[in-house]
């Protein structure tokens, strides 16, 4: 969910950095480039996470849901950072699943994205919903709002984002998310 003072707002601890890594296979597949830069925090469990997000199972993701190249840094956080993170900015006391931080939309999409893992692990969970596939349902989310889709300006716009998110994780391989 968007900080509504994000795009003036302060890079978060782990966010904005100077990319140099690849930005993908973007010419062979048609889709937009992205400079992924993927973060891992200290939290328990790391090792269940690391293993479902692998770097370009996450490109994968995210370059699916983006009209135009982009980078983006994504970081996988425990609850005291995310908690931190979403009072700071949100003004919301809890840590939530994700936080997107858009600092540019276009020519070229730049955004943070954090992930609270434990919160993650635990909604798939009670949800019934395998990790791999919830990890690209806030992904794919995560990346539309970075592209200026809400979902919690009006129902229009949220039944536009959801339909677009159902589409594309059906691309992807997995099952309708709502």
């Amino acid at each position: 969910m968007t900080p509504p003072d994000a795009p003036s707002a302060p890079p978060p601890p782990g966010g904005r950095r100077q990319r140099t890594g690849q930005a993908g296979s973007a010419a062979a597949t048609g889709l937009p480039s992205l400079e992924l830069d993927l973060q891992f925090g200290e939290f328990a469990g790391l090792a269940t996470h690391r293993a479902v997000l692998s770097k370009p199972r996450v490109r994968r993701w995210m370059q699916m849901a983006l009209r135009l190249p982009a980078e983006i840094t994504v970081r996988i956080v425990g609850k005291e950072e995310a908690h931190a993170l979403n009072r700071q900015y949100r003004g919301k006391d809890y840590a939530t699943n994700v936080l997107t931080f858009d600092y540019q939309r276009a020519p070229m999409v730049m955004a943070d994205l954090v992930l609270c893992g434990p919160v993650v692990a635990r909604e798939a969970w009670m949800m019934d919903r395998a990790l791999e596939a919830y990890y690209a349902h806030l992904l794919v989310h995560g990346t539309l709002h970075a592209q200026g889709y809400d979902h919690e300006t009006n129902e229009r716009d949220a039944l536009e984002m959801e339909a677009l998110e159902v589409l594309l994780l059906q691309a992807l391989g997995y099952p309708n998310p709502y």
